[in-house]
């Protein structure tokens, strides 16, 4: 393992490994490290980089280490009453350990949580980074700042980017405040088609809606469906009433905050699907989220939605097939990402049409000509 503590020191671990044709991972926390096929490489931690940098409050702008615990930046942000509006979750979680998740891991990723459907994903509120290439050369992407249009919009480009461009040291983020009320409105007993309707009349309404999910009842007896409001106390009030009125014939409930804290954080971390068996991710249309998950269920599928049907997390025996779970995603318009498990050997990203691996492969060539910070277990 190699452990740098300075973007010199980082830069010149790369370059020596791109002149020996050595393959790095790249890890902070390792909460997933689990993740993909595990083969023998040279790891290259990042906890060198930490800590905050800076943290200005009023101007809801937040610069850290990128191998900063996600725990800590949380907590730092809710001291002053402001949060990070992507609700990034900790993979950690999904293998059986916690708070190990990194600033720069969760942006690596493109790490975002049930909040994502009406504050954007994390790629919307990364503003800035320093970083070093596969090339083993330092450079600096975005600004400090909110309203940056200048250059190319790299942050971006580096979230999602699963580390395989470049080494992120120090990441600047936008953070917002926190919202002073909430309320979650729940639906139960309803069928997925059901509740997926439900939740696109949720989100077409005047109502606002903050997040919706939906645990069928293979995991929760009754079936629940969920759907949550934030803002200023009277707004919440009132928007709560105009969902109870929508719903009245589903019979709508209003959970108890604490109830309310503890069904999202579940669902962000899909908490009902912990276990041994193989785990995916799959974005998809809201509404074809059904058409997804039922040809699955003779496999011995279990799932749960998030982002008003848009997410699915799906759970598979260990050794079930994981091409159908790619070849439905794919026939609904959407992806599927392998988290946990073999998956039979497949990649863990889903594969991309000709046109966007072309590009995607002239991008990677820009940053890693080499592939230094591509490790086999992406393959």
């Amino acid at each position: 393992m190699l452990r740098p503590s300075s973007i010199s020191e980082l830069a010149e671990a790369i370059g020596t490994a791109r002149a020996s044709g050595q393959r790095l991972e790249l890890r902070g926390g390792g909460s997933k490290a689990g993740i993909g096929q595990q083969r023998e490489t040279t790891i290259l931690s990042m906890q060198g980089f930490a800590g905050v940098i800076d943290y200005d409050p009023p101007e809801l702008v937040l610069t850290a280490g990128a191998a900063t615990p996600l725990a800590e930046i949380e907590a730092l942000l809710a001291a002053q009453g402001q949060m990070l509006a992507f609700d990034p979750y900790d993979h950690g979680r999904l293998f059986g350990s916690a708070e190990a998740a990194t600033l720069g891991g969760v942006i690596a990723a493109g790490v975002s949580g049930s909040r994502r459907l009406s504050a954007g994903a994390v790629r919307d509120h990364f503003l800035g980074f320093r970083a070093v290439s596969g090339r083993g050369e330092a450079f600096i992407g975005g600004a400090k700042v909110v309203k940056n249009v200048t250059g190319y919009d790299l942050p971006k480009l580096m979230a999602n980017s699963w580390g395989r461009l470049a080494a992120l040291t120090e990441v600047t983020l936008k953070v917002l405040p926190r919202p002073r009320a909430s309320a979650t409105i729940v639906l139960p007993g309803l069928s997925d088609e059901a509740a997926i309707l439900a939740m696109a009349q949720a989100m077409g309404s005047q109502a606002e809606v903050a997040a919706a999910a939906h645990v069928p009842a293979a995991l929760c007896n009754p079936a629940l469906t969920a759907l949550r409001l934030e803002g200023f106390a009277p707004s919440v009030q009132a928007r709560t009433q105009m969902l109870l009125a929508l719903f009245k014939p589903q019979g709508p409930d209003v959970l108890l905050e604490a109830d309310s804290a503890a069904l999202w954080d579940g669902i962000r971390h899909a908490a009902p699907l912990a276990g041994e068996g193989t785990l995916w991710r799959i974005n998809v249309p809201p509404t074809a989220g059904a058409q997804v998950t039922q040809p699955l269920a003779a496999m011995g599928a279990y799932w749960l939605y998030d982002w008003a049907g848009g997410l699915i997390w799906l759970q598979l025996p260990p050794g079930a097939d994981g091409l159908a779970v790619r070849a439905a995603a794919s026939a609904a318009g959407g992806h599927a990402v392998l988290v946990r498990g073999d998956g039979g050997g497949l990649p863990i990203l889903h594969p991309e049409s000709p046109g966007v691996a072309a590009l995607s492969a002239r991008v990677k060539a820009a940053f890693d000509p080499d592939g230094i910070l591509d490790p086999h277990r992406f393959g």
